[in-house]
């Protein structure tokens, strides 16, 4: 579990079992069509915000992004996670199997076949782009605004509860580097395992918080 903290920069999620409710507070505009090819300039920002996110430390087998394989998903025993009771006993159930992705723009493997807005949907929504067709979402709530009625999320420890906060166009930004500033690399990684809800129970507002974010200050902050 320490090495699930310090190489992805999450919450200790593993092991809780919480119960879905909708997160009813979500920002609609999320500005013009952001699937064409984008600029150099957005590209770049993206850039900054993998490296600066940590991206690398989960998907990468290496922190050197000049190597090649760089964000190209599990490709080490040590990068696969153990979820659930068995993160701290071995022997303990239940267990869950997770492997970071390729985040390269492999149509085969990696997030090629994906559109720039099924890859902001997951980072704003954490929905898996494969499950989740190429639309706008307007609300968290299972069947409104577009927002899947038996919605399958990202496995844990994708910390896409903390990531969902980054404005539209840091999140746009993001996905022009993953779609158009890296090149192709072939890496087929197993599926993760999930229970049955697909991670649902795992994502609560009272275990997540509401998004957008409550207002300053809440209970446990302060004015300066």
């Amino acid at each position: 579990m320490e090495q699930v903290r310090r190489w992805c920069c999450i919450t200790a999620l593993a092991g809780v079992a919480i119960g879905l409710t909708g997160v009813a507070h979500v920002a609609t505009a999320q500005g013009r069509d952001h699937n064409g090819v984008p600029t150099r300039t957005e590209v770049a920002r993206g850039r900054v915000l993998v490296i600066t996110t940590g991206c690398g430390g989960c998907h990468s087998a290496t922190l050197n992004m000049e190597t090649p394989g760089w964000l190209a998903g599990k490709m080490l025993p040590q990068q696969e996670f153990l979820i659930g009771p068995c993160a701290f006993d071995s022997n303990a159930k239940p267990c869950f199997h997770t492997r970071p992705r390729n985040l390269t723009p492999d149509n085969a493997t990696g997030l090629g076949r994906f559109t720039r807005r099924q890859i902001f949907n997951a980072l704003r929504f954490g929905l898996r782009p494969g499950e989740t067709p190429d639309v706008t979402i307007s609300s968290a709530i299972p069947g409104e605004g577009n927002f899947p009625v038996t919605p399958r999320y990202l496995a844990v420890p994708m910390p896409w509860p903390e990531w969902r906060h980054m404005t539209d166009q840091q999140l746009w930004d993001i996905t022009a580097y993953l779609k158009h500033g890296l090149k192709p690399f072939v890496n087929k990684v197993e599926d993760s395992e999930g229970p049955p809800d697909f991670w649902a129970s795992f994502y609560t507002e009272k275990d997540i918080g509401t998004y957008p974010a409550p207002k300053y200050p809440t209970a446990t902050e302060k004015l300066p």
